[in-house]
């Protein structure tokens, strides 16, 4: 007797039932078998980091005059994430034995740059936590002016903004009314302070560089 075509489509259909059963489940235990040995994830190599060495100019251990270190921060593309690094960097201190001159406390709250002037917003912090003094202000602005034109050469001044307003001064002393111009007479080179501090010292003629007449 032979069986339907009924009979045979439906052990066809259950046939394929089984396979796609059996399937599935070969591939579950595929899935969940543990990696053989030595087999490992792929690892993603990362870029590596591009490195800008900048001067920045820190107080002297006599407090009397800038002078430079030099610093490898990373590098940018936008300018005034640069100039934001300089400046942070600043903030941080130096890593010689020279004197911070800013303020740890502060933050740099924003950076922009118009023509040659860049405009650096700080919060209060540079304020409420500057130690004041007609010399330490003046190391302060000079500082940063100085920092800036020596790593960005079309910058030739620098406004200060704290908590986005302008300020007459830090303490009283040093007028940031307008933007301050940088000012290279303040800023001693390692090897020329060194020459003058070992001459006077030896009783020689020379003396300790100090600020500049006139700028107290």
């Amino acid at each position: 007797m032979k069986a339907s075509p009924f009979r045979n489509r439906l052990l066809f259909i259950a046939f394929l039932v089984v396979l796609l059963v059996l399937g599935a489940l070969v591939l579950r235990m595929y899935r969940l078998a543990p990696s053989g040995p030595g087999t490992e994830a792929p690892t993603v190599q990362e870029e590596p980091r591009r490195l800008r060495e900048v001067l920045l100019y820190f107080g002297s251990a006599e407090g009397e005059y800038l002078a430079s270190e030099t610093r490898e921060i990373e590098d940018c593309l936008e300018e005034a994430d640069c100039i934001r690094s300089v400046v942070q960097a600043l903030v941080n201190g130096p890593v010689s034995d020279l004197v911070p001159v800013l303020p740890a406390q502060a933050v740099v709250r924003g950076v922009a740059v118009d023509g040659g002037t860049a405009v650096i917003d700080f919060s209060s912090d540079l304020v409420s936590a500057h130690p004041g003094g007609s010399s330490s202000e003046l190391l302060t602005i000079y500082s940063l002016a100085n920092s800036l034109a020596a790593n960005f050469p079309h910058i030739r001044q620098v406004r200060i903004l704290v908590d986005g307003e302008p300020v007459e001064s830090l303490k009283g002393h040093v007028d940031l009314s307008r933007p301050v111009q940088s000012d290279f007479s303040f800023s001693r080179q390692p090897d020329e302070a060194q020459k003058e501090i070992s001459e006077a010292e030896a009783g020689g003629e020379a003396h300790l560089p100090t600020v500049p007449p006139g700028r107290d």
